[in-house]
């Protein structure tokens, strides 16, 4: 049988590019080799895009601040604007990506899971493993994904939306319109994620250096009414037929006292994971049943994380936000829940690349000319 090349992506130009090579470690070892063949692709800090050996991935544990890409990796040529398999080395005529290749984007964060590579492979007619373009885009704006949300009936978390113009406009009038929702509070860039550049502002005079720290890295900040909650997770695989995971809880011991970068990395007993989380059977499918809304009203596809507050008072539900590209790492939610929901990592890969060519097989048969 003939093996799918799978073109592994990561690094990336994202504050996440070294937690993207843990995860691309463990999805490189979870491949079927009987149905698949790896090529590695990293993306470094530039934008440089090179082929990258097996070792870049494998030595890629412990502390991600360590990691890096190897300086050996040959330069690849990417065109800006692609034709199909047009995807090309610098030094090679082949082109690098065929079309009955795959690629599976292991890119968190900007220009990686926002919708920029998603746009670029889909130009390419290149089969790709997660959300389109649009949906990674919401995914990844974290205002935008709340407003469809609330306008879909699926509870969130009131916020307060900054941009860095109104900031530099009139910072009293942003920082008192954000106040309004109490402290502590949630500031956090809209479009980031692992927890980079959140912040917890226990009081008014935290609010101000919060915000400023967060627009360091995105133009847009959301500040977000503190609740006491649990933090749970749902799994979603899946296109026009979506299935959700059994639920799982973040329990944090970290100082920083919510699940940051940190929390997640960096301190080895940080945080737990318990999974499935102890909830109520009632509770649980509610987590579920607004996992698959979630993933339908934001147009998401392939896979998606959804992470929820749980009200440890009221027990009201609410959506978080969501990852479009989850993390793969040792210690990542995603496969864990899908693990304990009868999917081992193999079948998870495996499953995850079928989705992406479904995607292809579908966009191939619509029409693009009258």
């Amino acid at each position: 049988m003939k093996k799918t090349r799978v073109i592994i992506l990561f690094g990336g130009r994202s504050a996440e590019h070294e937690v993207s090579l843990l995860s691309a470690r463990n999805v490189l070892l979870a491949l079927d080799r009987e149905r698949f063949e790896p090529l590695l692709v990293g993306i470094d800090k530039q934008g440089r895009w090179r082929i990258e050996p097996d070792k870049t991935l494998l030595d890629a544990t412990g502390d991600p601040r360590l990691l890096a890409l190897q300086a050996s990796g040959r330069d690849l040529a990417v065109p800006v604007h692609p034709q199909p398999s047009d995807l090309g080395t610098s030094d090679d005529a082949r082109p690098l990506l065929g079309r009955d290749d795959v690629v599976f984007p292991v890119l968190h964060g900007t220009y990686g899971e926002d919708g920029t590579v998603q746009g670029l492979l889909e130009l390419a007619d290149i089969a790709y493993v997660g959300s389109g373009h649009l949906g990674s885009a919401i995914g990844m704006d974290k205002d935008v994904a709340k407003r469809l949300l609330a306008q879909a009936g699926i509870p969130v978390v009131p916020w307060r939306l900054i941009t860095a113009a109104a900031m530099k406009r009139d910072p009293e009038r942003c920082l008192a319109l954000a106040a309004e929702l109490g402290f502590p509070c949630f500031v956090k860039p809209a479009n980031a994620g692992s927890s980079v550049g959140v912040n917890k502002a226990k009081s008014a005079a935290a609010l101000g250096p919060a915000v400023r720290a967060a627009l360091a890295f995105d133009t847009k900040v959301l500040v977000e009414a503190g609740i006491e909650a649990r933090e749970i997770e749902c799994a979603v695989l899946g296109n026009d037929e979506p299935d959700a995971s059994m639920p799982g809880e973040i329990v944090v011991h970290h100082k920083d006292g919510f699940y940051s970068y940190d929390a997640k990395y960096v301190d080895a007993d940080g945080a737990e994971a318990k999974i499935p989380a102890d909830l109520p059977a009632e509770t649980t499918a509610r987590v579920r049943r607004l996992a698959v809304d979630t993933f339908r009203a934001l147009e998401l596809s392939g896979m998606a994380r959804v992470d929820f507050f749980l009200d440890r008072k009221s027990a009201a539900l609410y959506v978080n936000e969501v990852n479009t590209i989850p993390g793969f790492t040792a210690i990542s939610m995603y496969p864990k829940m899908w693990e304990a929901s009868g999917v081992p990592g193999k079948e998870l890969v495996s499953r995850l690349l079928d989705l992406a060519v479904e995607r292809r097989a579908a966009r191939r048969g619509l029409k693009t000319q009258v």
